[in-house]
């Protein structure tokens, strides 16, 4: 029911299913860099400050990093099963099940990353990828595009060559990948987007374990 001034959602928001701009010509609620500085520099990434006026008229200093973007891949089978590495890692000190992917190389195709991935830590040849999504995993303070990619054409082709990637290597059933992302057992956000998006695809395999209400 609209509120008094015409408006239908808390604090005179409007409810509206459309995801597109509502500002109607009004100030843009966005942050200006104003300039920025290189603090660390590698092949990897680079860490920068930047001077970033806020809507309010504040200047403040900002940290951020870019990054080479991702291609990661999530592998299905006739099945119905993804393919699924088990591994640590040791920033956080954590293992979990993720799917095949790595960096893109500058000026690379993504799904030309994705499918190389797939080769070295899997040992499978892919082709015939289809783009399900791209993202940023961490927008307010890394700039590193992830594209996230689906194969359902593959072959083995021999041994990964990557030996220190994973310490497993399964072909896990849609309704188990399921059950592993609600657990907490998929640690990365490429993993735990492209599992969502495949499990979304194959409908009625989405199906998360409803939890169990606290005792007491």
């Amino acid at each position: 029911m609209p509120h008094a001034d015409g408006t239908n959602g808390p604090n005179g928001a409007e409810n509206t299913e459309s995801t597109e701009s509502t500002d109607g010509g009004a100030r843009q609620i966005r942050w200006i860099a104003r300039g920025e500085r290189r603090v660390h520099s590698s092949r990897w990434l680079n860490v920068s400050v930047a001077d970033v006026e806020l809507p309010d008229g504040r200047v403040i200093e900002h940290h951020f990093v870019r990054a080479p973007g991702a291609a990661i891949t999530a592998v299905v089978d006739d099945r119905r099963r993804v393919l699924m590495l088990y591994r640590h890692r040791f920033v956080a000190d954590l293992w979990g099940w993720e799917l095949s992917g790595g960096l893109v190389d500058d000026q690379e195709d993504p799904a030309v990353t994705a499918a190389r991935e797939v080769a070295e830590e899997t040992g499978y040849r892919v082709w015939g990828l289809e783009r399900l999504v791209t993202f940023q995993p961490m927008a307010g303070m890394v700039d590193s595009p992830h594209h996230v990619f689906l194969a359902e054409k593959a072959e083995l082709i021999g041994p990964p060559t990557e030996e220190t990637e994973a310490q497993d290597m399964r072909w896990v059933p849609l309704a188990e990948a399921a059950r592993l992302l609600h657990s907490g057992k998929v640690l990365t956000s490429g993993t735990a987007i492209g599992l969502l998006a495949v499990l979304r695809r194959f409908d009625g395999e989405a199906q998360f374990p409803e939890r169990q209400a606290p005792d007491g």
